[in-house]
Order: structure tokens, then C-alpha cells, then sequence
């Protein structure tokens, strides 16, 4: 009987090529990416649990409903990080009206009674039966690929104006349907991250002045036009002129920051998280960061963001294309332009205004849809190396 020789297979080095510059898959850059994304996910399970435990538990008897909402969303936004760093991103180009058309539809739905969901006076959710969607969330990324896709394609004729007319139409389109929910804050993210794309795009300093002059001037028009916003930015000038009012988020805020000192109080001993700082685990989790890690952990926290960003540039400078390097700068401005906002709001910077800290504060679609543009970047950069 003729003996058949079975070809050893080497596992070790399998594996270890799937981490190597051959193995097209993860190198240091890719994998520092993947593993800071991980990690704040990871760490925004924690300090959610640990903000929002009290607050679950005496609304819904049960301390782990904020966990295991955004423990879920962490594993679907793993899955969804992993299919978009091996899905091609350049076929995404052909597909940029209908992301838009799909977003602008979406955005739409929130307003129809039975399918939006209002809470606290918006309507800037979808009841999808077992679960709920934010709309604006797709938005902001829906305008950074449309505006990677385009501008990459007409960078020959960046320099007319009226190659601009698209990527302003869609983003001020978008604006509109999130300022009626009404949303500023994620109004103004959104017309922040059209300004940046122009501007990353090539688009001539005297054009982008042009568009500068007139977003100064709509912000203060939008705080005008609503009587709630002209009592926010009081409480911003003075929160303790109405403690009680409109100032009391603030106030709260910087009581927790301020208690943390140095190296805070210990993970899970906030005080401020029974009850008395309004949305401690989502729009304010930064502020129970800053109690409970202290100084220290609330700069090594945006160290990391730093870093991330910082990895992502680096990403950019090193794509294959220029669509590949505008989308990936897109999705670092996203995140960047929203810790800025989010820090600055809850240190009184900046008037309140409710904005997600990235991969930290609660919400799964939020979670779900940032994990899944960074996989956008980490293909990227896999095919960078092809």
C-alpha cells in the first residue's frame, strides 16, 4: 500500500502572518488602531455600568439595563469594525447618493408619528419594534463618504465654486433635518464636518471664507430663534444665577469634575451619579470620568484619543487614493470634532448641548456606528499595503 506523505502545517506561523505586512491583515499601526478602539469600548461598558447602576436600577429594577444595552452594542460594533475592514471600501464610491438618500430617508422618519420616538421634547429616534436607531448618527458619516467620494473625484475642478454646490447641499440638507428634531449639537458637528471636508479637499481659502462667514453668524441666529437655547447659554454665562434651572446640569457637572482631584474618588464611588447629574452615563460620562479616575484619568482618557487620532492622520498620509485619505480624515475629524465638543460642554466651555463621548457613553447605535468607520480606516489601510 503506497504510503502518502501529509504536508506538515505550520500554525505558528500561520498566525503570526496574519499580523505582518504580507499578511495584508493587521501590522503595528492597524493592530494599535483596533486594540485603542477595543479599549475604549471596553472602558465605556465600565464607566457606563458605573454611572449608570443606581439610575437603571431604580427606573427598570435592574442595575445592568445601560450595560448590557451597550455591551451588546460593543459586540455588534466589533462584528460591524471587522466586515467593513474587509469589505472594499472603493466600490463604496459608486454608492454615494444612495448612502445619502438612505440617510436624508431615514432622517425623514423620525418626524412620522408611530415610527419616531420623542423623549424630552425631540424626536431624533426610530422604534424599530425590539430596539432604537439615531438617524443623525448615519448622517454624519453618510456626509463624510459622500464628500470623500466626490471631492476625490472632481479635485480637477476644486477650484470652481460651483463644484462645492453638492457636498454643501447634502450637508446643509442634512443640518436642516436634524435641526428640526431639534438637535444643535449634532447640527453642529455635522456643519463642522462638511467645512472640514471642504477644506481637506482642496477647496480655495477665499471659497472657504465665504462658507466660514455665514456658519459663524447661523449659530447665535439658532440660539436666538428658540427661547430654550437663549436660557441654556444664560445658564452657560452664569449657571449659578438659576441653580435650580437651566443651570443645574452644569453646576453638577463641574461639582463632579472638581471632587475627583487629582486621582479621584475610586471606579464605582461617584456621588454624583445618584441622580443628581442628569445623563451621567451618556452625554456627561466625562464628567463621572473626571470624579472617579480624577485628573489623571480623565487626560490619559484623551491621550488615547489622542493617540487614535493621531494613528488614523497617519492612515491618511499613507493611502493608496485620495478617496481612501479623505474618508479616513473624515472619520478622525468625526471623532475628534465630538470629544472637543463633548469635553468643552462638560468643563463649561461651551453652552450645554447633548453630544456622545466616542465609544464611551452610552448608546448602541452611536457605539456601533463609529466601531464600524473605523474599520472603514482599517481597510484603508490594509489595502494601502496591497
Amino acid at each position: 500500500m503506497k504510503r502518502v506523505k501529509v504536508k506538515k502545517i505550520n500554525f505558528n506561523k500561520n498566525f503570526s502572518n496574519l499580523f505582518t505586512r504580507e499578511g495584508k491583515i493587521f501590522d503595528i499601526k492597524t493592530l494599535s488602531i483596533f486594540l485603542l478602539v477595543c479599549g475604549l469600548a471596553i472602558f465605556g461598558c465600565i464607566m457606563v455600568y458605573s454611572a449608570s447602576s443606581y439610575i437603571a436600577n431604580y427606573r427598570y429594577s435592574n442595575p445592568y439595563f445601560y450595560l448590557t444595552k451597550q455591551i451588546i452594542g460593543a459586540v455588534l460594533g466589533i462584528v460591524a469594525m471587522f466586515v467593513c475592514t474587509f469589505v472594499n471600501y472603493q466600490k463604496l464610491k459608486k454608492l454615494k447618493w444612495w448612502v445619502v438618500i438612505i440617510s436624508a430617508v431615514l432622517l425623514a422618519l423620525v418626524f412620522i408619528p408611530g415610527i419616531g420616538v420623542e423623549n424630552y421634547g425631540a424626536k431624533r429616534w426610530l422604534n424599530l419594534g425590539f430596539f432604537t436607531i439615531q438617524p443623525s448618527e448615519f448622517a454624519k458619516f453618510a456626509l463624510v463618504l459622500f464628500s470623500a467620494a466626490y471631492l476625490s473625484d472632481n479635485y480637477e475642478k476644486i477650484g470652481k465654486f460651483k463644484t462645492l454646490l453638492p457636498v454643501l447641499g447634502v450637508g446643509l440638507g442634512f443640518c436642516l433635518l436634524v435641526i428640526l428634531e431639534p438637535n444643535m449639537s449634532i447640527t453642529m458637528c455635522i456643519g463642522f464636518i462638511m467645512l472640514f471636508m471642504l477644506f481637506v479637499g482642496g477647496t480655495k481659502m477665499k471659497h472657504f471664507v465665504w462658507l466660514g462667514i455665514p456658519a459663524a453668524c447661523a449659530v447665535p441666529a439658532l440660539i436666538i430663534v428658540e427661547p430654550y437655547r437663549v436660557q441654556r447659554f444664560m445658564a452657560f454665562l452664569n449657571p449659578w444665577a438659576s441653580p435650580q434651572a437651566e443651570g443645574f446640569q452644569l453646576i453638577q457637572s463641574l461639582y463632579s469634575l472638581g471632587s475627583g482631584g487629582l486621582f479621584g474618588v475610586g471606579l464605582g464611588n461617584s456621588r454624583q451619579k445618584y441622580m443628581f447629574l442628569p445623563f451621567s452615563e451618556s452625554d456627561f460620562i466625562f464628567s463621572i470620568i473626571g470624579e472617579e479616575l480624577g485628573l489623571f484619568g480623565a487626560i490619559l482618557t484623551l491621550i488615547v484619543f489622542a493617540v487614535l487620532i493621531y494613528l488614523l492622520i497617519s492612515v491618511a498620509r499613507n493611502a493608496k487614493d485620495r478617496f481612501g485619505a479623505l474618508l479616513v480624515l473624515g472619520v478622525a475629524s468625526v471623532i475628534a470634532i465630538q470629544v472637543i465638543l463633548n469635553v468643552c460642554v462638560v468643563s463649561g466651555l461651551i453652552p450645554p448641548t447633548g453630544l456622545p463621548l466616542p465609544f464611551i457613553s452610552a448608546g448602541s447605535t452611536s457605539l456601533i456606528v463609529f466601531m464600524a468607520a473605523v474599520g472603514l480606516c482599517l481597510n484603508v489601510a490594509r489595502q494601502s499595503r496591497v
